[in-house]
């Protein structure tokens, strides 16, 4: 793997760079936190070659409002689920405005 590779993965927001130590650290929260909500299948981190959790930027940004959730009082499998759907919202919305960008690009009168 070449150095230009590896910095790559700095940029990758899906590469299992952070241990759950400071994972935890950066969340400002303990690790049984990110244990719960991986019982509550909200994220799944990956595991290094000797089995340690690793989580990525992403997983990190889905857990921080997880834990807004979870400090404004929601139950932590509720805050799960409220991330879940907001998750499935969001990627529906994009889904949504990229068939319109289409539709509007092969029917230009219609979009006019």
């Amino acid at each position: 793997m070449t150095a230009e590779d590896m910095l790559g993965r700095l940029d990758d927001d899906d590469y299992p760079a952070y241990t759950m130590g400071r994972a935890a650290e950066m969340l400002g929260t303990a690790q049984g936190f990110l244990r719960a909500i991986g019982e509550a299948r909200l994220i799944t981190p990956l595991r290094s070659e000797g089995g340690h959790r690793r989580y990525s930027r992403y997983q990190l940004r889905i857990a921080a409002r997880a834990r807004e959730l979870v400090d404004q009082g929601t139950p932590i499998e509720a805050a799960c689920r409220i991330v879940i759907l907001e998750d499935q919202l969001e990627e529906a919305q994009r889904i949504n405005a990229e068939y319109r960008r289409a539709a509007g690009s092969a029917n230009p009168a219609a979009a006019a």
